[in-house]
């Protein structure tokens, strides 16, 4: 009897080993386009999410990137128009430059004449709104970042439950050519949401950096524009 079961134990696990093995081959004779119908209409969410990302990451990139081209010579340039009392060119020349530091001090040479704070204040609303405007779309990233690995885990379970459904409707035979079709949902939505979460939250946290990098550069340049004003007075 032991040994009836053991024949039987050996020819199905050589018969699991045949059908793994061609299920491998038809996998790796798969297109990527099959792969990815495979995985169901969620593949199409996936995909438009990672379209959103890539294009929220490159449009901000390079806003990001103009934002941070400063001539190294501005604030010595602003310097020499304010202590020639040419305050007029100064703003020409910061609408000139266009960038965040040079709106942001045109903004406080706006309000020379008034009392300090009243410049200081004029300069931080100004920041604020230029941060606020690179920022534009990074909660978007950050949704996606964390949003599509849950979509490729909703796929992951989808796609188990029409495996139980597929031996349920067997009978309860275990056939891996009738599960694979749901077993294809469940891992390739999961590899999918993974593909598009991954770059997102990475993306996100790349470019966070770059804000905050150029936030502490507007910081820098706010402390010696307000050092340049009070320089009159300390003479």
């Amino acid at each position: 009897m032991i040994k009836l079961l053991n024949v039987n134990v050996a020819d199905s696990l050589a018969a699991a080993g045949t059908v793994v093995e061609k299920t491998t081959e038809k996998v790796s004779e798969m297109s990527l386009w099959e792969l990815f119908n495979s995985g169901g209409w969620l593949m199409w969410v996936l995909l438009l999410l990672g379209g959103v990302t890539i294009f929220i990451f490159v449009e901000r990139f390079v806003a990001i990137h103009k934002a941070q081209r400063l001539d190294m010579n501005f604030m010595k340039s602003i310097r020499a128009y304010v202590v020639a009392g040419k305050v007029k060119e100064a703003m020409a020349y910061c609408r000139k430059t266009n960038t965040p530091i040079a709106r942001m001090i045109e903004k406080g040479l706006e309000r020379l004449g008034r009392p300090m704070s009243d410049v200081q204040s004029a300069i931080e609303n100004v920041a604020n709104l230029e941060v606020s405007k690179l920022e534009n779309g990074l909660p978007f990233l950050a949704t996606i970042a964390g949003g599509a690995p849950m979509v490729g885990f909703l796929g992951t379970v989808l796609g188990m439950v029409q495996t139980f459904m597929d031996m349920s409707a067997a009978g309860g035979t275990v056939n891996m050519a009738l599960l694979s079709s749901g077993m294809y949902v469940a891992m390739v939505t999961t590899v999918g949401g993974l593909i598009v979460g991954i770059p997102a939250y990475f993306g996100y946290n790349y470019l966070v950096a770059r804000i905050e990098k150029l936030v502490f550069r507007m910081e820098s340049n706010s402390i010696a524009f307000m050092d340049i004003l009070n320089q009159p007075a300390q003479k």
